[in-house]
């Protein structure tokens, strides 16, 4: 290693080669990430200052959609700017930052889910026994205990891609920094950095939906001895989760799990938006168009007639 040029930063993918579709590109994108920010601020609002929202489902839905706004927030706007300017420079410092952030907030957003499927369980399953399970410290706890297992999932993801070396090429076929392309570019051996991206994404990731799959099987075998009108309203609230679950575990595991030899630029691009951009894009316009209480909360804000504590 010693005649090899070290990388002292790294080189993101434009949008497009041509200035104007970068420029429309950026426009596209910085769209979806001002109504993706504002439609989950407009959700931490409603359920903030409504108390008939001070629930359990709605504490965990405004958790979750304060991690989409700091989710979306680490990629797209860096992402626009570079790809306007034509900068698509970054720092190793920066891109170990990003990449740290990324993984996080992706691990909060697969760990709320989780919680969410169970409050749903609770809910629908053992309704009597709803407000002692879901009480409000362990709400707490289980949200705590998400926020620093992620800390050290991240942590660890982060300091084993930055122990490799990088040299020669330096360019990250991505419009963002994120672990499998930097994985691409090392000219270290890379084999235990894939093995352990594996084995977490499956573990993680595959438990994760092995436990929401099961909690719905149980929630959909429940509520077939409800009446029609009992199994509509439980299944509004289940069909904005799943839709979230779905489009989120699956891109993101395409993106993870396939191999490097396959890997095309243009198709990881679309992926990655999939698991960084659509799930944070789509929770607010799914929770609002399914949810007659969320749907009430934000008209109120919207018209003007919202009163906290009323």
């Amino acid at each position: 290693m010693a005649n090899s040029t070290m990388v002292t930063e790294f080189l993101l993918m434009s949008f497009a080669d041509s200035w104007k579709l970068r420029f429309l590109h950026s426009m596209l994108f910085l769209l979806m990430y001002l109504v993706t920010f504002l439609g989950n601020l407009l959700i931490v609002t409603v359920t903030t200052f409504d108390q008939k929202l001070h629930m359990p489902m709605y504490y965990f839905l405004r958790n979750l959609s304060i991690i989409d706004m700091c989710y979306i927030t680490v990629t797209v706007p860096n992402a626009c700017v570079n790809s306007v300017t034509g900068n698509r420079t970054i720092s190793v410092a920066a891109c170990a930052t990003q990449v740290f952030l990324v993984i996080y907030f992706a691990y909060m957003e697969v760990m709320f889910l989780t919680i969410m499927a169970r409050d749903r369980y609770v809910a629908i399953c053992q309704p009597l026994h709803y407000p002692v399970i879901m009480n409000y410290q362990c709400c707490v706890q289980m949200t705590l205990a998400s926020l620093l297992s992620g800390l050290v999932y991240a942590g660890v993801h982060t300091g084993k891609t930055f122990q490799l070396t990088f040299c020669q090429s330096n360019v990250i076929h991505q419009f963002f920094c994120d672990v499998p392309s930097l994985l691409r570019i090392s000219c270290s051996d890379t084999s235990s950095n894939f093995l352990l991206l594996l084995v977490s994404v499956i573990v993680v990731g595959g438990g994760c939906f092995i436990f929401i799959t099961m909690s719905y099987i149980h929630i959909f075998s429940t509520m077939l001895k409800f009446s029609i009108r009992e199994q509509g309203k439980a299944f509004s609230t289940c069909v904005p989760h799943i839709l979230m679950v779905s489009v989120f575990l699956s891109s993101i595991i395409c993106v993870y799990l396939r191999p490097s030899a396959t890997s095309k630029t243009a198709k990881d691009m679309i992926l990655s938006a999939f698991y960084t951009i659509v799930p944070s894009f789509l929770n607010p316009i799914i929770y609002s168009l399914r949810n007659t209480q969320v749907k009430e909360a934000v008209r109120k804000v919207i018209l003007g007639k919202f009163y906290p504590g009323k």
